[in-house]
């Protein structure tokens, strides 16, 4: 299911994670040649990624939220 991106923050490992407006938590790593996400790695370009969708499997699963979302 898409769900928008709605904030970043990085994991224990350092690794950047996408909060997304499900209430989910994604992993977007840039780690070439398996996945280039070179825009992860700069905030600028990060920044411009929220507001864009990913498809969060945890929905298509139906997996408890990982933080509850503030609501606008």
């Amino acid at each position: 299911m898409l769900q928008e991106i709605i904030g970043f923050e990085t994991d224990e490992e350092n690794h950047w994670v996408a909060k997304l407006h499900c209430g989910h938590n994604q992993h977007v790593r840039h780690q070439p040649p398996f996945i280039n996400r070179p825009w992860v790695i700069n905030k600028i370009t990060r920044m411009e990624k929220l507001g864009q969708q990913l498809n969060c499997v945890k929905c298509d699963n139906g997996a408890v939220k990982d933080f509850t979302p503030c609501k606008a």
